[in-house]
């Protein structure tokens, strides 16, 4: 059998998630486990946290206190927004794991031992005030690729590229604001130049079909300027340790540690399960796929597999359907600003709305280009589409059944053609969710699925049951079973984007057996004499002065 290793990026430990982390990497990676369960694939979902970024290191020191303070923190309210919003990571685990330590120390060993890295001595930027070598987040300066003027020594956060500190134009260091000097210190570096033509094969040539656009345009971007030596040992104190006496005081580079994070997870997850890792990981027949944001696009396209490849053994990316970003409400999401909507805190304010705000952002998930939240688009999706036509449609089928047939599943006595265009209808739709899921496609997925709802919908509105209920009862009947096992390949079929939705609509209709995907409505989902619960509403109207109140509140950041 087929296997899939899925992979969430790890999110960095110094800091909650916000809308747009759930948008770009969670969301999508999660509908895309839960289906492929759903199709009875062999699926091992892995992510963990981030917890050796220079990030981390800034903000322990930032609210005096110790970095392990910061990671244990914010690991806890990560995990629990993970966990609150149905992630259904089979292991979420962290890099300051042991099993981590241990598997990225010997994977550099492996690497070391084997040539692949070359030594070198460069000048560095230095504070000699604090006396400390500014590794990545530790300066900041004017980006040479856009002169945005607050980029980051690994990143600009505004044109996304992936920078190394001394490329910044007048740099200054963050711990002190003072102008750094450059001194000489010795760092591994694994020669990417070397790689060129292996991710030129790879990646241009193999996938410039059935690989995004934004993430084939970036790989391109990077091999046509010329890929160089990268270094994978930084002078910090908080990381791994660089595993050689020759390195004393140094530590691996969090680039280099957090994408084995992958590989320990999965190690974590195989003790428990009693399982061979490796077949995760290193056999021909299983699919490896990233879910990135495109800030990571080099790390996973070029970095992450020339790792691997130096190494040997291991199996390459089938995909890594990188997101773009997610706005607010027009502006750039901004941590440091306060302006992001975050997940923890949108849990206090709608409890039990996970689903809500996981279909407003996947119906507007920026898969290709950058796309933007607003309260009143997420209000209209909400009152106009999940209550107006899911909810509505579930809860009429569901009244219905209960007034006329004390809630047991009618026998149908009186089909029509109407009745089997429109099964087919909705098994054509099963099959296009699929095929765009599989296509990493989840806002066309997304749209499909609630477009069972509308042909539910409409299906009740033709053949109006409450008009026939007294002089054509045999109609009635077969209208009413029909409605049903729409309503229950619904609760099926959108259990990858509605989990908790799926969940109590199962409930209601009190079905418990496991349908595979392609079978739905392959036969009947719920039997004549079945008896079902009464309704309950699935979804609620969100008012305005709910919407306003979260309005305010980001009124409140600008300020």
């Amino acid at each position: 059998m087929k296997r899939y290793t899925i992979t969430a990026a790890l999110p960095y430990t110094n800091g909650p998630i916000h809308i747009g982390h759930l948008s770009g990497v969670y969301i999508p990676a999660d509908i895309y486990a839960r289906y492929l369960r759903l199709c009875g694939k062999d699926v091992v979902f892995i992510c963990g946290s981030d917890e050796h970024g220079v990030a981390i290191s800034i903000k322990a020191s930032k609210e005096t206190t110790t970095p392990k303070s910061i990671i244990d923190k914010y690991n806890k309210i990560i995990r629990k927004s993970f966990e609150s919003f149905g992630i259904s990571f089979d292991n979420y685990s962290r890099t300051s794991r042991q099993i981590h330590h241990d598997t990225a120390s010997e994977f550099f060993k492996k690497l070391n031992s084997s040539n692949k890295f070359i030594e070198m001595t460069s000048d560095q930027l230095f504070d000699k005030n604090h006396n400390k070598f500014l590794a990545d987040r530790f300066v900041t300066g004017t980006c040479p690729i856009c002169s945005y003027k607050n980029a980051y020594g690994d990143q600009c956060e505004k044109c996304g590229s992936s920078l190394n500190a001394n490329d910044l134009i007048n740099p200054k260091s963050t711990l002190t604001s003072e102008i750094p000097i450059l001194k000489k210190t010795k760092h591994w570096y694994l020669p990417l130049n070397k790689y060129e033509n292996f991710i030129r094969d790879w990646i241009l040539d193999t996938h410039k079909d059935d690989w995004k656009v934004n993430v084939y345009g970036q790989v391109k971007s990077w091999i046509d300027d010329g890929l160089k030596p990268r270094a994978v040992t930084r002078d910090l104190d908080w990381g791994i340790p660089v595993p050689t006496k020759e390195a004393k005081g140094k530590v691996l580079y969090v680039w280099f540690d957090a994408p084995i994070g992958y590989i320990s997870s999965t190690k974590e997850w195989a003790r428990k399960n009693k399982k061979n890792w490796e077949d995760y990981w290193k056999n021909d027949k299983t699919e490896l796929v990233h879910f990135i944001g495109k800030d990571n696009i080099v790390f996973h396209c070029i970095i992450f597999p020339s790792m691997l490849r130096a190494h040997g053994g291991y199996i390459l990316p089938k995909n890594v359907p990188a997101n773009e970003f997610l706005n607010l409400e027009g502006e750039k999401i901004s941590t440091s600003k306060n302006w992001a909507v975050w997940i923890h805190e949108y849990l206090e304010d709608f409890p039990n709305k996970q689903d809500v705000m996981r279909y407003v952002l996947t119906a507007i998930m920026p898969e290709t280009k950058d796309s933007d939240f607003t309260w009143k688009d997420f209000q209209a999706k909400n009152n106009n589409e999940l209550v107006a036509i899911y909810g509505n449609f579930v809860n009429r089928v569901i009244v219905l059944i209960n007034k006329y047939y004390m809630g047991k599943i009618p026998k149908p006595e009186l089909y029509t053609k109407d009745d089997e265009d429109i099964i087919n209808s909705i098994k054509q739709i099963r099959d296009k969710i699929s095929l765009t899921i599989e296509k990493f496609r989840f806002r066309e997925a997304n749209s499909e699925m609630i477009k069972i709802a509308r042909i539910g919908n409409k299906y009740l509105a033709d053949n109006e049951p409450w008009k026939k209920i007294k002089n054509n009862p045999e109609r009635t009947k077969t209208i009413l079973f029909i409605s049903i096992q729409i309503v229950s390949a619904l609760a099926y079929l959108s259990e990858p984007f509605l989990p908790f939705t799926s969940i109590k609509l199962k409930g209601i209709l009190k079905i418990e057996k496991q349908i595979e995907w392609k079978e739905i409505l392959s036969s009947n989902i719920i039997e004549s004499g079945h008896k079902i619960n009464r309704e309950s509403l699935l979804f609620e109207k969100i008012e305005d002065a709910e919407i306003y109140n979260q309005e305010q509140k980001l009124e409140i950041t600008k300020k």
